[in-house]
């Protein structure tokens, strides 16, 4: 029999997700000193492992704090799931970060509508191959670009 922890959790729950936190833990440590390596050899630097570990600890602290702090605005707003607006309320303390984020926001917005007419063009397109695979018309191959800007 399980036995009940904190929250109402079992044992076996938080085993499980001590396990799963550990896990993002380690992956994002291995970003992190990824990161750190490469931004040094394109500064011509070395970076101290001991450095690097530590502010791969520190960060996953502060993204842990931040989840908490997004999922609080959400929990604030009704809702039950995180949105964009939540994301740049947590930032509104460094100005230059939330002014990013609202741009970038913005821009996802404009993309938004595309990506919907690109969809209707790849639903539309797989019908006309069905229809073609079906009647037995010679291939047709249809070429649709889309251009995406990245920043």
């Amino acid at each position: 029999m399980a036995m009940e922890g904190i929250g109402g959790a079992s044992e076996v729950e938080r085993e499980g997700n001590d396990s799963e936190i550990q896990l993002l833990r380690d992956r994002f440590r291995l970003s992190a000193i990824s990161i750190a390596e490469a931004e040094a050899k394109r500064n011509g630097m070395n970076a101290s492992e001991t450095v690097v570990a530590c502010i791969a600890d520190l960060a996953f602290k502060y993204t842990e704090q931040l989840a908490k702090d997004v999922e609080l605005f959400a929990q604030h707003a009704n809702r039950k799931s995180v949105n964009m607006e939540d994301v740049i309320l947590s930032a509104h303390r460094n100005e230059h970060l939330s002014t990013l984020l609202r741009t970038f926001s913005n821009d996802l917005k404009i993309k938004e509508p595309q990506l919907e007419e690109r969809e209707r063009r790849l639903n539309w397109l797989e019908t006309v191959s069905l229809i073609t695979v079906h009647v037995g018309l010679p291939s047709l191959s249809l070429f649709i670009s889309f251009s995406v800007q990245e920043k």
